[in-house]
């Protein structure tokens, strides 16, 4: 690959530490794109031998790049996105993907796809993690920072993505005794 091809590629990969989430890290800062495709990085590696049938690159991959539309139309909080908003994003992806040197191009737009078709173990696991790192972090912030809507939220997102694992049902009950137990003791008048 030509070098300032791949500068160029970079940019835009910063552009995902520069972009804000809704959600805010333990130390009351808004996090980043970035932080939390990374953690969700971490989480894939830690959780690899509960799946040994996957394929872990691609789960490893999915898991850091999962959010690079993010870099084009920056973070839409899941509770206000829209088809919209996802159509724009989806295309805005295509058109990079049309834009980068093979083979990366088409290996990140069929990694783009699989993680939307939700068809294989692989982009499953990228969506609950994705899902339950979310909650994790909520349970890190400050309760002050969390919107009226995410008591309950907290309690039921991404249920659905964990359905399909045991192990992974279990992390989410983990999570949500977090919460519990974060709401009884910071957010008294919302238990």
């Amino acid at each position: 690959m030509d070098m300032r091809r791949f500068l160029e590629i970079m940019h835009v990969a910063e552009r995902l530490k520069d972009t804000p989430r809704h959600s805010w890290t333990s130390g009351g800062r808004r996090e980043s794109v970035a932080e939390h495709s990374w953690r969700l990085v971490v989480m894939a590696w830690f959780l690899r031998d509960e799946f040994p049938q996957a394929d872990w690159g691609k789960v490893m991959a999915m898991a850091a790049l999962h959010d690079m539309g993010e870099a084009f139309t920056g973070d839409i909080p899941a509770f206000v996105k829209t088809g919209s908003d996802r159509e724009v994003e989806s295309a805005r992806m295509e058109r990079w993907c049309g834009e980068l040197p093979v083979p990366y191009g088409g290996e990140l737009r069929a990694l783009w796809h699989e993680m939307e078709a939700l068809e294989t173990l692989e982009a499953r696991i990228v969506k609950a993690l994705d899902k339950l790192e979310v909650l994790i972090q909520h349970n890190e912030a400050d309760i002050a920072t969390w919107l009226p809507l995410e008591y309950e939220l907290n309690m039921t997102y991404g249920d659905e993505y964990v359905a399909f694992s045991e192990r992974l049902q279990a992390l989410r009950q983990e999570i949500r005794n977090d919460t519990v137990e974060k709401i009884a003791r910071e957010g008294g008048e919302h238990v």
